[in-house]
């Protein structure tokens, strides 16, 4: 291996572990415990180290974020997976979007309130996250029905979930009705 590799190696390793550590600390202590003194501590770099990877914390929110996309990409399709049928796909597509939110809140957080210097439905839009709004597109064409343009319903479809998801964690709703909740979503908004 070269020099070159292995400093790159070292690089890609260093800058894994300031996204961990942050996506840690937000979870445990929220968005406003993350500066870059606290992430330089903890992970033993000096903060010149830490701008030498990102110019910032809203960079590090946006990796935070590009790294919650795939997490919520994958966590959607393999929710899916194992339900048979197109009502119980939508149903499961649902319930694993607002768990990933519940279990992950800080990250949720950096995908959706935080601004992390993201781009959102253009074209310089990162893949990850073009990639999780596919999770939810792909399950969800059939259930748009007939004259309803499939990405349009995919956007009012995930636009209820994450209402749910943020005003459940708000305690602006209570957490025992969810599954009812669910049910009256596909029930109401599903043509399946």
């Amino acid at each position: 291996m070269s020099v070159r590799e292995r400093k790159e190696r070292e690089r890609a390793v260093r800058e894994r572990l300031i996204v961990a550590t942050a996506r840690e600390l937000a979870e445990q202590r929220g968005w406003d415990a993350v500066t870059t003194r606290r992430l330089a501590e903890r992970i033993e770099y000096s903060q010149p180290v830490l701008y030498g990877h990102f110019r910032g914390k809203r960079e590090i929110i946006g990796a935070v974020a590009l790294q919650g996309a795939a997490e919520m990409a994958t966590a959607l399709r393999t929710a899916v997976s194992a339900a048979d049928g197109p009502r119980a796909r939508v149903t499961a597509l649902a319930r694993a979007y607002l768990e990933f939110a519940d279990r992950n809140p800080a990250v949720y957080d950096a995908m959706f309130r935080l601004d992390g210097g993201l781009a959102f439905a253009r074209e310089d839009t990162p893949a990850p996250l073009k990639d999780a709004f596919a999770a939810l597109l792909e399950n969800l064409d059939e259930a748009a029905g007939d004259g309803v343009h499939p990405g349009l319903f995919a956007e009012v479809f995930w636009a209820a979930l994450h209402g749910l998801a943020s005003l459940t964690r708000a305690g602006r709703l209570p957490r025992g009705e969810a599954g009812r909740r669910v049910e009256l979503l596909v029930d109401r908004l599903a043509v399946i």
